[in-house]
């Protein structure tokens, strides 16, 4: 993997993804899809971050990319949890991306808008389908047929974002975030999140049937025997993701 405009990191099971330039074109859209793949291949990762550079996090509009790359597309495919840290203005695509990740933590200064109907346009990478499922459909609507900006204070009041912080302790907050999240089972960290988002498009039966049968699945896996080992003994599990 071959990366010029972002940067990808990895340490203590956590893959560190920055953006080193705000507006989204077709390379960088290229990169961060080979980089969602690359994690896809890499059972040593646990949990993701992705953060911009600089005080922007990301803008940019699907006329800036080839049909080709779809990366909000990409890191919603993800099986690991997925960190977004939005340390400043997330727009349009830029957007679409923070909605793709399962968690999202913003700076204090910054800004959130879908604004591709004021160019006669719609969103093309699940900006449409995501935001309406994250904020409800009413508070969806509003905002897509507006297109207006708003501040991280009435994203958190929406739930467009789970927490606010200042921009200086953004990085600190998401890190450990991160880690508390890496140091669970890492099986159990993809199921969770299967469970609850392909659960969320199924009946309440289906739902319990799919939780029912990753939790049977569990129980056949190494990491589970830890698990209950290191409780009993009274120590830190070491999961080893089999």
């Amino acid at each position: 993997m071959s990366l010029k405009l972002i940067s990808f990191s990895k340490k203590s099971h956590i893959a560190n993804i920055v953006l080193n330039k705000p507006l989204i074109n077709q390379k960088i859209a290229q990169e961060l899809v080979e980089a969602c793949q690359t994690i896809h291949e890499d059972d040593d990762i646990y949990v993701v971050t992705l953060t911009g550079s600089g005080g922007i996090f990301c803008r940019g509009s699907e006329g800036d990319i080839a049909e080709a790359y779809h990366p909000a597309t990409a890191f919603a495919a993800v099986e690991q949890p997925v960190i977004a840290a939005i340390n400043g203005d997330a727009l349009g695509l830029g957007l679409e991306i923070a909605l793709s990740c399962d968690i999202r933590l913003a700076a204090d200064k910054a800004h959130f808008s879908l604004p591709q109907v004021a160019a006669g346009l719609i969103p093309t990478d699940g900006g449409t389908q995501r935001l309406p499922r994250i904020i409800g459909r009413g508070k969806a609507l509003e905002l897509l047929l507006t297109g207006v900006t708003i501040t991280a204070v009435e994203a958190l009041e929406i739930g467009l974002v789970s927490r606010v912080v200042p921009a200086g302790s953004l990085a600190g907050e998401v890190a450990k975030l991160g880690e508390s999240i890496a140091a669970k089972g890492p099986i159990a960290l993809r199921y969770l999140k299967e469970a609850i988002l392909k659960g969320m498009d199924m009946t309440l039966e289906q739902g319990l049937k799919l939780e029912a049968d990753l939790y049977f699945l569990l129980h056949t896996t190494s990491d589970r025997t830890e698990g209950i080992k290191s409780f009993l003994e009274k120590r830190t599990p070491k999961y080893k993701g089999k």
